[in-house]
């Protein structure tokens, strides 16, 4: 079964198609990659699934229903979170501040919340900075923030955009770890990423984009291999015949 399911999902600004026709879906309880070298319409595909960004043509369908166009407060509240490359944290807050505001989605009370916030810390291993100024945590620190701030909305579904850009790799293995054990806690995970490594460790099933339009779609190790995904990385020399 079918968390999301897009269809012929294209956007235009003016004369430029940011997105053509993509379709693909997203199976329940697994970690599905969408990749593609820069400017290939990820983040404009993300957008579109979480409200942000109107399609231009094409549908969004989520848990079953016709979800297009609807706003992200709409589509947060149904289940789907989202992180942001560029991250933006309440600075003057703390660090359960921030995450206490994912939290309100569901509850009036700020015991509640809060619970729910150091429990979400917890989880992505940021507990013992609870109390920190956001401003003063570290880049790392930053993105599990990021990630905490999603997961206070209890999600079902969780867009992460580039989670690991920038991280040194005993970093990102903090993630890789800490998105496992979201996953295996039942939360389905679509993530744009660059680092193939995490691609392979992470994912079962990737989509490439590229200029806009699926070029490629299956496991992993099929789609790594695939001529169209080398060339659109590396260039054409480095295809095969």
């Amino acid at each position: 079964m079918s968390v999301l399911a897009v269809r012929g999902l294209t956007r235009r600004f003016k004369g430029l198609v940011a997105v053509n026709d993509v379709s693909f879906a997203v199976p329940a309880g697994s970690i599905t990659a969408l990749i593609g070298p820069n400017g290939a319409g990820k983040t404009t595909c993300f957008s579109m699934i979480a409200g942000a960004l109107p399609p231009s043509a094409g549908t969004v369908e989520y848990a079953g229903k016709d979800v297009t166009g609807r706003a992200p407060e709409d589509l947060c509240a149904l289940g789907i979170a989202r992180t942001f490359q560029i991250m933006r944290p309440l600075c003057a807050m703390t660090t359960v501040e921030n995450v206490m505001v994912g939290a309100f989605l569901y509850t009036r009370h700020v015991r509640e919340a809060r619970d729910t916030a150091i429990d979400v810390l917890e989880r992505v291993g940021l507990a013992p900075k609870a109390h920190m100024p956001a401003a003063a945590l570290t880049l790392p620190d930053r993105k599990m923030l990021e990630l905490a701030k999603a997961l206070s909305t209890r999600p079902r579904l969780l867009l992460l955009d580039e989670v690991m850009a920038g991280l040194r790799p005993l970093d990102a293995e903090r993630i890789v770890a800490a998105l496992r054990a979201i996953n295996d806690s039942g939360v389905t995970i679509l993530l744009i990423e660059h680092v193939m490594a995490v691609v392979m460790a992470l994912a079962q099933n990737v989509i490439v984009l590229h200029h806009g339009e699926k070029i490629a779609e299956g496991a992993p190790a099929s789609v790594v291999a695939d001529p169209r995904v080398v060339e659109s990385y590396l260039g054409r020399k480095a295809a095969p015949a």
